[in-house]
């Protein structure tokens, strides 16, 4: 794998998020990042490009419509050892994405909440999130991707240990972590829904 040098960060969880950023930053790592993310790293001196100017799309929809882009989604998903992947992205100018940070929309601690209505409970389905991890965590023979705070320092040690990128290893060990916490996320947004109706009027 070559060196990491574009990342996605997308985080709920803000726990040392950066710091990590400010680390990647001194290995080259242009950054790319969504909302109350990119004001966090701005605010921390870190150098940001908001998704929307990157893809050249606006979030939309109340922020329902953020990373779902080919140009996000074709520079995860991009095979770097097929030629007929990467002449579709110079074609198409898409840049290849390394590295992927996303932790997911708290689900299980809204609907906890009291006085979580069944809007509030439906508007916190994370989409994009799931969708970046999965994205990644398929590729993950070419794309690193982190979806928990605590494996911010395996990767950076990595990349320090390894020219600025990460093992094949660590990178399935990080992958198969993402399928672990998606799998756990839509369980439990399914019991959710099995255990509730419909709000009076809508049926």
């Amino acid at each position: 794998m070559s060196r990491i040098s574009r990342a996605v960060i997308s985080v709920t969880d803000k726990t040392g998020v950066v710091d990590f950023a400010r680390s990647l930053e001194g290995f080259g790592v242009a950054i790319l990042s969504t909302g109350g993310t990119a004001q966090r790293l701005r605010d921390g001196g870190v150098n940001v490009q908001d998704i929307s100017e990157y893809t050249g799309f606006p979030e939309m929809l109340d922020g329902r419509v953020k990373t779902l882009h080919p140009k996000v989604h074709g520079g995860i998903l991009a095979r770097r050892d097929v030629s007929e992947h990467i002449s579709q992205l110079q074609t198409h100018k898409i840049p290849l994405i390394d590295l992927v940070v996303v932790n997911l929309y708290p689900f299980e601690r809204t609907v906890a909440e009291p006085g979580c209505t069944f809007e509030d409970a439906i508007e916190d389905i994370d989409i994009g999130g799931p969708t970046l991890l999965r994205a990644s965590a398929k590729n993950f023979r070419d794309v690193t991707v982190v979806v928990d705070p605590s494996d911010y320092k395996i990767v950076i040690d990595e990349m320090k240990k390894n020219n600025g990128t990460t093992t094949l290893k660590t990178r399935f060990y990080l992958a198969r972590k993402v399928f672990q916490v998606t799998s756990k996320y839509d369980t439990v947004i399914a019991d959710y829904l099995m255990n509730i109706s419909l709000p009076e009027g809508e049926n």
